[in-house]
């Protein structure tokens, strides 16, 4: 399956509004590269725009209001500057005929007030703190305990993550991608630890994400939405005892709503992908390298071929191969290494300096002949620029 020119990856896909030269989707992915009042620094265009011919790339995540802020330094939708600032990355992907959507992530019960612009105390569907210690600011910190969500709350951060769809297609976003994975807001409201209430958000887990998806999709066109999903992850000490019931009922009711696709993060102790597949009707995403290690080129492609999704979502395989495709295409191993160290630092340093491969190989041969010239202008990191 890994012949050059023929992997399934590299076909193109067409269904609603998407229309992808390939199946490779770029996975959200925090990297801490903003202001600290939440606008994306320069450097943001350049390796979202070096991804472009990703089929679809997906934003890391996107806090919709400062109400909903996880962490110092990442960026925002709330206000002009954030739109500004993402409008400059969008036109940079479209200048390259690349596709984006931006990643809405509310954190709930994760933060800290050290790490958010309000000083205060995150909230989420009950008072059950996260795992500690956690990063903040200056450091790490225990973790504080959550104020637990009002009525009022939740339709806020519903009003919230509308107002930020509405700000992401004013930026030149192609559309918004819901977090509703990973141990973020709606997931809390998912799970069993951390979602213990006795109304009705408690009694019926999946009624904020139905509430939220709706209201978000009929301000902005379900043509323009996705949603993430990460049944039966343990992350951030997220507990769910029995994921397949609960998701099977959440897909079936947000099925017949249209949206642009469904993106879930596959689990050892559950194959959502395949229990679910059959209950979407529509774009399936798939994730295999959460919690395991990056995806393979082989790995990909067997999704496809097995049917378990349309498209695939790759993490640490686009940090460090700016031109997956390309790379796919030419059968290259995918081993680039990840400057881990750079990984949640500020700069273009492992983060927008990753060579293409027709940039190694002309490294290769430079040193190989001991030739010294420059055959590419030098990136931004190699210029010792920074934000």
């Amino acid at each position: 399956m890994t012949n050059t020119g023929t992997s399934p990856l590299l076909t193109p896909y067409s269904s609603g509004s998407l229309f992808l030269p390939n199946r490779l989707v770029m996975a959200p992915m925090t990297r801490f590269r903003a202001h600290e009042d939440g606008t994306p620094l320069p450097v943001v265009a350049d390796y979202y725009a070096q991804r472009a011919e990703a089929g679809l790339l997906i934003t890391e995540g996107i806090w919709p209001h400062r109400r909903g802020q996880s962490g110092w330094r990442i960026p925002g939708l709330e206000t002009e500057a954030h739109v500004t600032g993402w409008r400059v990355v969008t036109e940079a992907v479209h200048a390259r005929g690349g596709r984006i959507f931006a990643q809405l992530m509310h954190g709930g019960r994760q933060g800290h007030p050290r790490s958010r612009l309000l000083g205060n105390i995150p909230a989420g569907p009950s008072a059950v703190p996260v795992p500690g210690p956690v990063h903040v600011r200056d450091g790490k910190a225990e973790p504080p305990l959550p104020r637990e969500m009002t009525t009022d709350d939740i339709r806020t951060a519903i009003d919230d993550h509308v107002h930020a769809a509405h700000n992401a297609l004013r930026a030149g976003f192609d559309g918004v991608e819901i977090h509703g994975a990973n141990s973020y807001l709606t997931h809390q409201f998912l799970a069993d630890n951390t979602n213990r209430r006795d109304d009705v958000y408690g009694r019926d887990k999946t009624r904020f994400a139905i509430e939220l998806v709706t209201a978000v999709s009929e301000a902005v066109g379900a043509h323009r939405l996705g949603l993430r999903l990460s049944p039966g992850n343990p992350q951030f000490g997220m507990s769910e005892a029995n994921p397949a019931p609960l998701y099977r009922r959440l897909v079936d009711a947000l099925a017949p709503v249209g949206l642009a696709y469904l993106h879930v993060t596959d689990n050892d102790a559950y194959p959502a992908l395949a229990d679910l597949r059959p209950r979407w009707n529509g774009t399936l995403v798939a994730n295999v390298g959460e919690n395991h290690a990056p995806t393979t080129q082989e790995q990909g492609e067997r999704v496809l071929t097995e049917d378990h999704a349309d498209l695939v979502s790759y993490g640490r395989a686009f940090l460090a191969h700016p031109d997956l495709p390309a790379r796919i295409a030419a059968n290259d191993p995918l081993a680039t290494p990840i400057s881990t160290e750079h990984l949640y630092t500020h700069g273009a340093q492992g983060y927008s300096d990753y060579p293409t491969l027709e940039e190694e190989r002309a490294r290769r041969l430079i040193s190989a002949c001991g030739c010294h010239t420059t055959l590419w202008p030098a990136r931004a990191a190699d210029r010792g620029d920074h934000p």
